[in-house]
């Protein structure tokens, strides 16, 4: 059955006027990396589709190289737990059309709400690669306090052919940002202080990585404490990720401990993006920052032999997912938004 049929009402509202999403990829050493990103789906359910900026492009280089990907989309207390394992396809040989749609979907809800003639100087942000996710399997429950119960379950009809990616660009990956490192302890600290909820992801049998929350998480000497709701029906044994709004994030070996608790034996953290952890960055970022967000587009629009985009003077009309969206969160409360 089609996904959009399969689903009920409640779900497959979510999935269409949610802003936000845990998105995990699988990096080279086979290990889940979470990050939090805007989602805006197609109208049919088919895709859902997000972006990545050119100039930190490592999402949409580990879903090119490994197209099993894993969405977490959630809801208030009353609302749907969506879990998406799913095939991605990079889109990145047309930039202009990427930069256009994006700004459609995005430009109208921005981070410390900065006047358009500045926010449209941000080319580093703008310049996006898109990835579209074609979901394989969807795990549902009706809302969080459901999650001890197995979830409800649609898996794409046998023979589905999944789409591919646009052809890799030529020549080699451009030398990666240098980012703030600082050590694991400091920022688990710093993580658990903000009181932000936490995600954790591991790797299915299948080999999608599946992000999820964890109600409860604690600092150890060798990593972090945790429960995890007992209806996931994957093993959790495993490499994984724990990340704090894509802010704090650390990678390690997940064990069980007994009685529904979990252990993370952090290996380490990665290094913190500046434009998460302080959103002005975004449009008036450090000279140091910009020069690097700077110099790796150079370097990839090169790479793909495409100029650098052009953005629009003015913000172009919002997109109908955009609407929806913003419908939905005018009904959350504040702090929910």
């Amino acid at each position: 059955m089609d996904l959009c049929e399969a689903l009920p009402n409640h779900v497959r509202e979510l999935m269409r006027s949610a802003s936000f999403a845990e998105y995990a990829t699988v990096s080279i050493a086979g290990i889940p990396i979470d990050t939090p990103v805007l989602i805006f789906p197609s109208e049919d359910l088919r895709s859902v589709n997000l972006t990545t900026g050119l100039s930190y492009p490592a999402k949409a280089e580990r879903a090119r190289r490994n197209p099993r990907v894993g969405l977490l989309i959630e809801g208030g207390p009353s609302e749907p737990v969506i879990s998406i394992a799913g095939m991605a396809a990079v889109r990145d040989s047309d930039l202009q059309a990427n930069v256009d749609r994006y700004l459609a979907e995005a430009a109208y809800s921005l981070a410390h709400d900065p006047d358009w003639s500045l926010a449209r100087r941000a080319v580093w942000y703008w310049t996006r690669i898109l990835v579209e996710i074609t979901p394989a399997c969807v795990l549902w429950w009706d809302n969080p306090s459901a999650m001890d119960q197995l979830p409800r379950r649609w898996e794409a009809p046998a023979g589905t052919v999944f789409p591919q990616s646009d052809p890799p660009p030529a020549g080699r990956t451009g030398e990666a940002a240098k980012w703030e490192e600082r050590p694991w302890q400091q920022l688990a600290t710093q993580a658990l202080n903000r009181k932000v909820p936490g995600h954790l992801s591991v790797i299915d049998a299948e080999g999608f990585p599946r992000p999820l929350r964890a109600p409860m998480i604690a600092l150890t000497d060798s990593g972090f404490a945790l429960e995890i709701p007992s209806g996931i029906p994957w093993e959790m044994a495993n490499q994984g990720c724990l990340t704090f709004g894509g802010i704090e994030t650390f990678v390690g070996e997940v064990s069980a401990a007994g009685n529904g608790r979990f252990c993370m034996k952090v290996a380490r953290s990665l290094p913190i993006f500046p434009m998460t952890q302080d959103m002005r960055q975004l449009w008036e970022p450090t000279d140091d920052t910009r020069e690097q967000l700077m110099r790796r587009l150079r370097e990839e629009t090169q790479r793909r032999g495409q100029p650098i985009p052009t953005i629009a003077l003015d913000r172009p009309p919002p997109s109908e997912g955009y609407k929806r969206r913003m419908e939905r969160r005018k009904r959350l409360p504040r702090d929910a938004r």
